[in-house]
């Protein structure tokens, strides 16, 4: 059965870290780490001991992972940044919390023999016959052992010990990957045979001034030799297990939130049947009252959940190619349910969470243009605004008047005439934007205008079907991204305190904006009163945007089933990087690195000297990417390199090297390029995290560069977002899981429901033709879809119970066959 594990995490805050500098503060930043590996970077909290963060991150681990550790550094201008302490989490720990790690934790001490990594490849036999008693242990190799030396490197050597015995292999120099190929054995006493106790295998950094440094170990009890005489295989290994106790919150505390979700996933052909339902639910609906599993989905479905199986549901009908459909029928059904406009798709209904994440799955690329560049001015000019007579503070502001000191009113004079820059910019981008939005978003858009209009089609409430489609396009798309630009992939930094704010008035600006202007007056802020007329004279454009935005051929969008989000020649990401070929003559690290433009789609990734259109493009096809990897600082001494392997046609393997500017962008375009190759069939289990110079790879030392590499590859290994592959199993089981927890409910509410004996007599005769029947026959259609749904979902558990059951009888993990 194959495995989907999922990793989310919220670094919310720190308080009372110690201060590291001499002004008597700290510049605080986190760095996250899995299985020792550096998944992500915060900002910087510059000369605060108490920060605040509020990052977070999703990682697909499909592997699984041991421990998630969190770092909190003091950032130094001048040396090496300070270690304040670390927080470490295992997999059974963070699982262990049904709902979710939520809480304050203290920060512990950094102990050197605790920050172990890596495997050790080895054989171990017991030997018994008539001429000796003993051990015998065959050191094959390691990989990804922990850099002791100070050019990234460790210089490797491994120890063999039983009771008072012991034995050791060379010394493998400036390597975390070693080869040893060396074979040790211990002549053991006949009593001890009967000993108890383990046979320890400890790797060690050899130093020539001051003490080894230890890398790990690794323990297999005596017994297990007795059972099994030669034992083979990758060994995890493991610190020396001092646990270091949190100091009495002396180096202060995280507030974190962490949650793990594991799933086994069927074949696909188990999960046809409840996907069929899901179909059959929008392409064949019944009436508009009836119950269908849609609607029971969303009886199950708690406020929490809500967000995530709107997500779902909306990847599965994109993978169906129905989503227009998918929307369409829950949007109507909400529409008839809603005697009131004013209230019209306000609340967290599953039809308004579908329509919000069903934009951000299609139209982030669109946003992004739309936004991005008046964002990323915002962000550069850091101007200072405020309208609100409480909130201004003067000695905040550079002296506007050459009179003296600045009054409160030139300070609002002057952030209206910026807000007003700014938020025309924003209207006439969007306003602008017709053609770039993606046509089924505006082919969406129109079913909605046209539900709408059916049913409030009196005069007074002609803003009705603008403000159904603003709503969803200004307040719950646009304006979250200008309040939050980081959480929308706009810019890689939260705000600061002054731009934070501006962004704030921004995004209120522009929910007026979509409200039409309705509201204007009515609410509390009043100083927000000399944008209105800016906001009135937006109404008219802004309605002459939405009626263009729907006027769109229906039939000229093709809805068909997808493997992806986007079209293959969509680029998905794109911006300057640093690029090393492998090939070709050896220059010093600093000079081999060029500046390119790089574009990235489902089909290429390819890269020029500019963005110029003009320039000439040298391209990778995704479907020759056979690895996409980190590499070690040490290659090229430098950091935040990463490499693409390619085959070529003739089975020729070439490599670029790519350089990011920080570990962020390198995860980041690490992500993009997993997730694009994700569905070739050729990716490499191995890779070298080094580079073939000098006749040798810097990583393992082998000298045949053709050799297999020496550290397995991640290429499952992405960071979550709106831009993840779809996956249609992964996506059922999650709606499956749904179902289950609110089995019980639907049960008791459909098929465990009294009836008069005057209604079960009708259900049973068939007189439900009209008048007093209608209710029994919605009643019986009820049960029916609902003990479809229940059935669907008991054979799924059934499924699972199975696979999980001849999982365990085979002692191992199961590769099923349909």
């Amino acid at each position: 059965m194959a495995k989907n594990t999922s990793l989310y995490f919220r670094i919310v805050e720190g308080r009372s870290l110690p201060a590291k500098d001499v002004s008597g503060t700290s510049d605080p930043y986190c760095i996250v780490k899995v299985d020792n590996e550096v998944v992500a970077r915060t900002a910087t909290v510059w000369k605060n001991l108490n920060p605040f963060w509020g990052e977070e991150y999703t990682l697909h681990l499909p592997t699984g992972f041991h421990s998630l550790s969190f770092y909190v550094m003091d950032e130094d201008t001048i040396g090496h940044d300070d270690v304040i302490g670390k927080i470490l989490l295992s997999k059974d720990a963070i699982g262990a919390q049904a709902k979710g790690l939520d809480n304050w934790l203290n920060l512990t001490r950094v102990d050197p023999d605790e920050e172990v990594q890596g495997e050790i490849h080895l054989g171990l036999e017991l030997l018994r016959d008539a001429k000796r008693i003993g051990l015998r242990c065959h050191f094959i190799e390691a990989r990804d052992l922990a850099p002791r030396d100070i050019s990234g490197t460790s210089d490797p050597f491994a120890r063999i010990l039983f009771n008072n015995h012991s034995a050791e292999t060379s010394i493998i120099k400036k390597t975390r990957y070693p080869h040893w190929s060396e074979t040790l054995e211990l002549e053991l006493e006949t009593w001890e045979l009967t000993e108890g106790g383990s046979v320890t295998v400890e790797v060690w950094d050899w130093d020539m001034v001051g003490k080894n440094d230890f890398l790990g170990k690794v323990e297999i009890p005596f017994a297990c030799l007795h059972k099994t005489p030669l034992l083979q295989g990758w060994f995890r290994l493991l610190p020396l297990g001092n646990h270091e106790d949190d100091a009495g919150g002396k180096l202060g505390a995280l507030r974190l939130k962490v949650r793990l979700v594991e799933d086994r996933i069927l074949p696909s052909m188990y999960y046809q049947p409840l996907i069929d339902l899901l179909v059959e639910s929008v392409i064949s609906p019944a009436e508009v009252e009836d119950s269908s599993p849609l609607t029971m989905l969303e009886e199950v479905t708690t406020v929490e959940s809500r967000q995530d199986v709107a997500m779902t549901l909306v990847k599965i009908y994109l993978g169906q190619g129905l989503v227009v459909p998918f929307l369409d029928y829950l949007s109507t059904r909400e529409v008839n349910h809603t005697s009131d406009p004013n209230t019209l798709f306000r609340s967290n209904s599953l039809a308004s969470k579908a329509m919000e994440q069903f934009m951000k799955a299609v139209g982030m690329l669109y946003l992004h243009e739309v936004l991005k560049p008046i964002i990323n001015r915002i962000f550069e000019e850091k101007k200072y605004i405020e309208l609100d007579p409480c909130k201004i503070d003067l000695n905040r502001t550079r002296r506007i008047s050459f009179k003296g000191a600045t009054s409160e009113a030139e300070v609002r004079e002057s952030s209206v005439e910026m807000l007003q820059g700014y938020l025309s910019s924003i209207v006439e981008s969007i306003v602008g934007s017709v053609t770039q939005c993606p046509p089924v978003m505006r082919v969406a858009f129109k079913q909605l205008h046209k539900r709408v209009e059916e049913q409030f089609p009196e005069p007074e409430n002609e803003d009705v079907k603008y403000l159904a489609i603003s709503g969803f396009f200004f307040l719950r798309f646009f304006a979250p991204a200008i309040l939050t630009p980081k959480l929308f992939h706009l810019r890689d930094q939260h705000a600061d305190t002054r731009t934070s704010r501006t962004l704030l008035l921004l995004a209120k600006a522009v929910q007026s904006v979509g409200n039409l202007g309705l509201q204007l007056g009515h609410g509390k802020e009043l100083w927000m009163e000399p944008l209105h007329p800016i906001i009135l004279c937006s109404v008219a454009s802004v309605k002459d945007f939405l009626d263009k935005l729907i006027d769109i051929d229906q039939d000229s969008v093709s809805e068909v089933p997808q493997r992806a989000v986007f079209l293959p020649s969509v680029t998905v990401k794109e911006g300057y990087l640093q690029k090393h070929k492998a090939e070709g003559p050896q220059l010093l690290s600093r000079f081999a690195f060029k500046k390119r433009y790089f574009w990235l789609s489902s089909e290429t990734l390819s890269y020029a000297k500019t963005l110029d259109p003009w320039q000439v493009r040298s391209s990778i096809p995704i479907q020759c990417v056979c690895v996409v990897e980190r590499v070690d600082e040490n290659a090229f001494q430098q950091q935040h390199v990463m490499q693409v392997v390619a085959q070529d046609n003739d089975g020729q393997m070439h490599t670029i090297y790519i350089q990011c500017k920080n570990v962020n962008e390198l995860n980041q375009w690490l992500s993009a390029i997993r997730k694009a190759s994700i569905y070739n069939e050729r990716m490499l289990p191995s890779f070298h995290p080094g580079a073939y110079r000098s006749g040798k790879w810097t990583c393992c030392l082998q000298t045949n560069r053709t050799t297999l590499g020496c550290s397995r590859s991640h290429s499952a290994v992405t960071l979550g977002d709106w831009s993840d592959p779809l996956d249609p199993d992964a996506e059922t089981q999650t709606i499956y899981k749904q179902l289950l927890q609110g089995r019980d409910k639907l049960r008791k509410q459909y098929l465990e429901a009294e009836t008069t004996p005057e209604e079960e007599k009708r259900l049973n005769s068939g007189l439900l033709s009209d008048g007093a029947d209608s209710s029994g026959q919605l009643l019986k259609h009820s049960q029916t879809a609902a003990a479809r749904l229940l059935g669907v979902v008991l054979d799924l558990e059934q499924a699972h119970a199975t696979f999980q059951q001849r999982e365990r009888e085979e002692g191992g993990s199961l590769i099923l066959t349909p």
